[in-house]
């Protein structure tokens, strides 16, 4: 896939270079698909939360669980193949790149220039893991998935009404009332829907996407 090219007005001096756990640097305006491992990843999705980082509990929930969340949503209807699953696994690996999830309503503020970032990091992404365009039924099932653990999250993690998230959030999808994640996490002290630490949502992040990878019969072009 080739990168979008970034606006005229991003800088062209000061470039947005992290260093990762591993060692690795990332240039994050210009990412190169051998930029991190997949244990980077991991810990970056893992650390990087959703709703703003707001929750009733006490841990912020990880865009990690939030992603294997949305991959169990799928999985309810019908197994999926290894691309389908990484797929969901890495519909929001930029911002564990990143380190940001911005909220829906904040992305139009935030300008062209956000949105190309994001877009040459989901190249890169998609380069490194060798993922392929969804079919229109395909990208409607996850859409599907997504909002369904959006609508479930704001209810029993970010604390939000049956009645805002239908009229404030619109989201039109029902909830769900039984935690798809509740197997991974049995036989810890986590309840149904709790925020994992960002350890546990690392570890089991990493396993389902080792899982996949060699499901395939593909391991990743970049070793971890």
């Amino acid at each position: 896939m080739t990168l979008p090219l970034m606006p005229n007005s991003a800088p062209t001096q000061l470039r947005p270079i992290v260093l990762l756990p591993s060692g690795n640097t990332i240039d994050l305006a210009n990412p190169s698909p051998n930029s991190w491992s997949d244990d980077d990843l991991a810990v970056g999705l893992a650390r990087t939360y959703r709703w703003g980082g707001h929750s009733r509990w006490s841990r912020p929930l990880s865009v990690a669980q939030h992603s294997l969340t949305v991959l169990a949503i799928r999985e309810l209807d019908a197994p999926l193949t290894p691309q389908q699953a990484l797929y969901e696994l890495l519909h929001d690996a930029e911002e564990g790149l990143l380190g940001f999830d911005a909220i829906a309503p904040l992305k139009p503020f935030l300008g062209e220039p956000f949105r190309a970032l994001c877009a040459r990091l989901t190249v890169a992404i998609a380069n490194r893991y060798g993922l392929t365009d969804l079919s229109p039924d395909e990208f409607t099932a996850h859409k599907h998935a997504d909002r369904v653990a959006a609508a479930s999250e704001a209810l029993h993690v970010a604390g939000w009404s049956a009645h805002q998230i239908s009229d404030t959030l619109e989201i039109a999808e029902a909830p769900l009332d039984n935690d798809p994640l509740e197997g991974l996490s049995s036989g810890s002290t986590f309840e149904p829907w709790e925020p994992w630490t960002d350890i546990l949502a690392r570890r089991h992040w990493l396993a389902r996407l080792r899982q996949e990878l060699a499901r395939a019969d593909t391991l990743a072009p970049f070793a971890p």
